[in-house]
């Protein structure tokens, strides 16, 4: 028995593959073979452009100095933190300027001190790690310094997770608020002895 209106089964195919086909135009380019309409294009994302490095808040030399130094992982402890940090002068860490414009600090996990860079960001702030673009996961993102009180985050979540959020605070005359200073009073003139 034949069917008029049923069209054949090379036309069946024909129609089912054109269908396809127009399936295929219409949707993204997440197939893994890329654009088949352009065999030349990729299906991946062009990489973000790189964070422009700027000038830091502050010069490196203003950290130069010796700290006691604590950290903590909770905000509530930091005013508590701060005081323990000053406690430990007695064996403090020493930020050094490098042989090449930055300062001697400790990467996460490594026993020797190396050369580290102060990078600026947009949004003023200001990160401390390696060469490269401001705020790698080595680096350490400056949350407060206001010449007394240094305070860094970890940017690798696991690092800060470890180590905390790390408090120096400057040791001894260094550390402390200096007076204002006085003008010194002249001394008074004694007239000359004289011999009879």
């Amino acid at each position: 028995m034949s069917h008029p209106d049923r069209p054949s089964p090379s036309t069946a195919l024909v129609l089912a593959l054109l269908a396809l086909g127009a399936v295929g135009c219409t949707t993204n380019n997440n197939n893994p073979f890329g654009n088949l309409n352009n065999p030349f294009s990729t299906s991946e994302q062009p990489p973000p452009a790189p964070t422009p490095t700027l000038p830091p808040a502050f010069p490196p030399q203003d950290i130069v100095g010796r700290y006691g130094l604590a950290a903590y992982h909770k905000e509530e402890d930091r005013a508590r933190t701060e005081a323990a940090a000053s406690g430990q002068c007695k064996q403090p860490y020493v930020i050094s300027l490098g042989s090449s414009g930055g300062v001697m600090m400790h990467l996460a996990d490594q026993a020797k001190p190396e050369e580290l860079r102060l990078k600026g960001a947009p949004g003023n702030k200001t990160y401390i790690g390696p060469d490269g673009e401001p705020g790698g996961m080595q680096d350490r993102l400056v949350v407060n310094f206001d010449g007394r009180v240094l305070i860094l985050r970890w940017m690798d979540p696991e690092i800060q997770g470890r180590y905390g959020t790390m408090v120096y605070v400057r040791c001894g005359p260094e550390g402390a608020k200096r007076p204002a200073k006085v003008a010194a009073r002249p001394r008074p003139v004694q007239p000359p002895i004289q011999q009879r």
